[in-house]
């Protein structure tokens, strides 16, 4: 738990243009922040107007009106640009949101006396590399998936641990995710939830055949290696985005970041924990939350 001791007085609110709702909490959220002196900007997260002003430093908060779609893509923008973030939750789930529509007048004038504390989350650093060429980088805040593609057939994948040979998953798919992520895909797929500070890669095979089934925890430090080995599709997605085509032979790195997601929360730090059982029997993509 770090301690923040400056008032937030410069805050962006952003939402997700698929959360039409959003945008009228954010311009009530923008006036209720004016009346009390604050420096505000809203917008739709992809604006790149908003983008660059949040790059720039011109904000000290990000308050991001959606669900944990939305603190993703939120946590893309501000990790990169240290800039924290207080989630408003307008989704199904938001299991990494502090503050409940219902309640955000009355927690948001504790943003400037100083009676919140900021969480710090590990992002991941995700590289496509074909023999000796770097295709691209990532952030990663939840977890990257190398996986096969629509053909219907596992996909062979050789894990390398700091570069040495670990593993071969003959899968569906190998997470590679944060703490962070550890209750997202992961968790769906078998894995421990790790405390959501915890700066370890957590190794999750999907569907493995006739290989290592068992999830593994990397040490603090570690740099995992998803070499793909097949003949038919391949491909990789960061934070469940749009699918990236791998090639025979093409291989993934990530490692831990030097960027690193700051959340505000207003509960003390065993929030996690006690919200962890409602949040398991309460998940409303079953139809059968009470």
């Amino acid at each position: 738990m770090s301690q923040h001791q400056a008032p937030f007085d410069r805050i962006a609110i952003a939402t997700h243009p698929q959360v039409p709702a959003a945008s009228e909490v954010a311009q009530q959220i923008n006036a209720f922040l004016l009346e009390r002196g604050c420096i505000t900007a809203t917008g739709f997260l992809y604006d790149e107007e908003l983008r660059q002003r949040v790059m720039g430093g011109e904000f000290e908060l990000l308050i991001a009106v959606g669900g944990d779609g939305t603190m993703l893509r939120a946590g893309h923008l501000c990790g990169p640009a240290n800039v924290p973030i207080l989630g408003i939750n307008m989704g199904r789930f938001g299991f990494l949101i502090d503050v409940q529509l219902d309640q955000w007048r009355t927690i948001l004038p504790r943003l400037q006396t100083d009676e919140y504390w900021l969480e710090k989350r590990m992002m991941l650093c995700a590289e496509q590399w074909r023999e000796d060429t770097r295709l691209g980088a990532w952030d990663v805040l939840n977890e990257v998936v190398v996986a096969r593609g629509q053909i219907l057939r596992p996909v062979r994948l050789n894990a390398y641990l700091d570069g040495r040979f670990l593993t071969t998953y003959v899968a569906d798919a190998l997470i590679a995710a944060t703490a962070t992520g550890s209750t997202a895909y992961a968790l769906a797929a078998g894995g421990p939830i790790l405390p959501p500070e915890l700066r370890n890669i957590l190794l999750v095979p999907v569907a493995p055949h006739l290989s290592v089934e068992r999830a593994i925890v990397l040490a603090e430090g570690s740099t995992v290696s998803i070499t793909v080995d097949t003949d038919h599709q391949a491909v990789f997605s960061i934070d469940g985005q749009p699918p990236v085509t791998m090639l025979d032979g093409d291989r993934v790195e990530a490692r831990a970041s030097e960027h690193t997601v700051k959340f505000v929360r207003f509960q003390d730090p065993g929030y996690f924990y006690r919200n962890l059982t409602p949040h398991m029997n309460r998940n409303p993509s079953t139809g059968n939350s009470r």
